[in-house]
This record gives C-alpha cells, sequence and structure tokens, in this order.
C-alpha cells in the first residue's frame, strides 16, 4: 500500500469530531495519483441530512457527486465530516446543494463537477437539484447517478 502523503491528513487515520458547521470544517485534498488520465470519481450519499431553516425540522437527501479531478482530489473522510456538519445547519435544499458544489469546486478546481441532489419530499413534493460546471470532457465516462426519480423514493 502506497502511504505517501498520509501524514499530512489531519483527519484521516485520527479522531475527529463532527465541525459545528460547514463553514468551519475543513476539507482536505490530495495531489491526484494519475494526473494524465481522464476519469471520473464518484461519491454517493444516500443519508445526508440538514435542517429546514424555517421549522428546524430535518431534511434528507441522496447526494450524488461525480467529478474530473485535475490536480487534486478531496479525501474521503474530510468530505464525509464537511457533509455531516450540515446535520444541524438551517438551509433550504437548493442553497444547500449550490454550497456543497461550490465548495467542492473552490478546494479541488475539478475539470468538471456534477452534483445531484435527490431531496426526500417535505409537504408531499420532492425538490430535487442538479448542478455541473459544464458539459463534461469528451470521452468521459459519466454514469447514471442511479437514483430513480421519485415514486416512494427509497
Amino acid at each position: 500500500m502506497d502511504r505517501r502523503g498520509v501524514s499530512e491528513f489531519r483527519q484521516l487515520g485520527n479522531k475527529v469530531e463532527r465541525p459545528d458547521s460547514p463553514e468551519v470544517a475543513e476539507l482536505e485534498t490530495f495531489d491526484n495519483p494519475s494526473p494524465g488520465d481522464l476519469y471520473l470519481v464518484r461519491f454517493s450519499c444516500p443519508e445526508f441530512t440538514s435542517l429546514c431553516p424555517v421549522t428546524d425540522q430535518p431534511d434528507f437527501a441522496h447526494l450524488v457527486i461525480d467529478y474530473v479531478p485535475r490536480k487534486k482530489l478531496v479525501e474521503s473522510k474530510s468530505l464525509k465530516l464537511y457533509l455531516a456538519a450540515f446535520r444541524d445547519h438551517g438551509v433550504f435544499h437548493e442553497a444547500c446543494t449550490m454550497m456543497i458544489a461550490k465548495r467542492l469546486i473552490a478546494e479541488m478546481s475539478p475539470e468538471w463537477l456534477r452534483i445531484a441532489g435527490h431531496w426526500y419530499p417535505r409537504g408531499g413534493i420532492p425538490i430535487d437539484v442538479f448542478y455541473q460546471t459544464g458539459v463534461p470532457p469528451e470521452g468521459i465516462w459519466v454514469p447514471d447517478t442511479g437514483v430513480p426519480s421519485y415514486r416512494g423514493r427509497g
């Protein structure tokens, strides 16, 4: 196992408390191990939670984050802790999805990024939020998110 660069992570391999908010959460990155290749990285987060900023009731989503890295990739434990920081954070679905996308773009400067926020219904209406930075690079395979359109999503 190649462990180069592991010591520079502050969260991976250590007991770390969930950050108090997304703004203070630290997203750690590492160098792309295959910078000459075009490939896609996917994170699927089926149990994402945040709070409604008006009612303080929990909101649930299945997030799918796809990106084509340039020089940096995001370390998965730091991403997990960043996403968990939304658990007590009041934010509307649209703003939440865009906050995550913009933060990842700022930290990594990926070639391309797409986020699909499949939000579970509130008041009987699911609100799904989708964003991508542009057209995917030519030649990249972008699989379907695998999350069905709402029909009692589960």
